[in-house]
């Protein structure tokens, strides 16, 4: 809905004394992934001021952190961000681990690894389904539905879970999956490869798709530094960054991590950097699964009953699958934290959009809005 609030009309001798329109695009608004609200200022139909407007869904949860165990916060992080929950909870789950010293088994480490390169697929695919859905295209959310459906189920079969998946603990996973998984695993992966073609060649090359995002919203690298932006958004305006080949975790410093990134820096770069990572994460997570298969043993420690981080702070960031997530964790040698910080990519990346969309014209709006993939509850943590 868009939702005009305030048209000042001048009143004078001049024919050109108008004021700037003001216009609300949101809280709800079907481009904006959930309530956001933009309050532009226009000047006929180029936009010349940009506020974003957040809080409308905040949930308090790193507030509500502070009164739950250690157990029990990995069910609040993975909801904040629900494209990523398995990515979301597994960077709390580290922090933890960091902070008490545990070491976690190798078998889990490397299933962690596969699973959240699947997570990130699973991220990417609603993305690629939905942002050309914003501009026009119903057909390719069909297709990255498909190809979800296949990750979905494999996800599945292994935590109980499709979106909220609690498959992380504190020193491992929850449970050893399913016998034969790993090979189910790798056959949805291949399906999943040998499919995607009929979403790329439906749009990453459409003539109407490219007219809508080539040359619009162009975000500087200066600028996406100076925002901290990170993920697809930034490697698509040239920032060579990637924590999962420059700071590795888990098991990626023992795999070679190839970073998509793109000069051009506009919707249309952003959009095929999310494309091409999702060939990578299916590589990765194939690569994973085979090291799995050579690896025996637990997928988690054994805790006492009573979890307590001893008193102390450390911070441990993952590269989430829309960016670079901070985990900033506080003890006091409770079974509670005393702080923990999310620093979240979404909320980082939609600062960009009061710089990014000055200048533009309205209906470029939604096609830069959706170019920068950011979820609300993301925001509104």
């Amino acid at each position: 809905m868009v939702r005009m609030t305030e048209m000042t009309v001048g009143v004078g001798s001049g024919a050109d004394e108008f004021a700037d329109m003001v216009l609300n695009i949101g809280p709800q608004h079907p481009s904006t992934h959930g309530v956001l609200r933009l309050k532009l200022t226009l000047d006929g139909e180029r936009i010349t001021a940009c506020e974003p407007v957040i809080g409308y869904m905040h949930r308090g949860a790193e507030k509500l952190f502070e009164v739950r165990d250690y157990r029990q916060i990995l069910m609040l992080a993975n909801r904040h961000d629900w494209l990523s929950a398995f990515c979301s909870e597994l960077g709390v789950a580290l922090a933890v681990e960091r902070l008490m010293g545990i070491e976690v088994p190798e078998r889990a480490v490397w299933l962690r690894t596969a699973l959240a390169e699947l997570n990130r697929v699973l991220n990417h695919l609603m993305f690629l389904g939905s942002y050309p859905l914003e501009i026009g295209a119903i057909t390719p959310m069909f297709y990255a539905f498909r190809e979800r459906e296949a990750l979905q189920a494999v996800f599945e079969e292994a935590s109980g879970g499709r979106i909220h998946y609690m498959f992380n603990r504190i020193g491992g996973l929850k449970e050893e999956v399913p016998s034969g998984w790993t090979g189910r695993a790798r056959e949805a992966i291949d399906q999943v490869r040998r499919r995607m073609p009929d979403l790329d060649d439906l749009i990453r090359r459409n003539e109407i798709f490219m007219a809508r995002t080539r040359g619009i919203g162009v975000l500087s690298p200066e600028t996406a530094a100076a925002y901290g932006v990170s993920g697809p958004v930034a490697r698509a305006s040239g920032m060579d960054f990637d924590l999962r080949r420059d700071d590795p975790y888990l098991a990626y410093g023992e795999l070679d991590v190839p970073v998509v990134t793109r000069t051009a820096g506009d919707c249309h770069a952003r959009f095929e950097c999310m494309l091409d990572q999702v060939y990578v994460s299916l590589d990765l997570a194939q690569r994973c699964l085979e090291k799995v298969d050579t690896l025996s043993g637990p997928v988690n420690v054994r805790l006492p009953k009573v979890v307590k981080a001893p008193e102390g702070h450390t911070y441990a960031w993952t590269e989430n699958p829309l960016g670079v997530n901070g985990y900033y964790l506080v003890s006091r040698g409770e079974k509670t934290p005393w702080r923990l910080k999310l620093r979240t990519a979404s909320y980082a990346n939609v600062q960009a959009l009061s710089t990014l969309l000055v200048g533009c014209l309205v209906p470029d709006m939604v096609s830069i809005l959706g170019s920068m993939f950011f979820v609300v509850g993301d925001i509104d943590k």
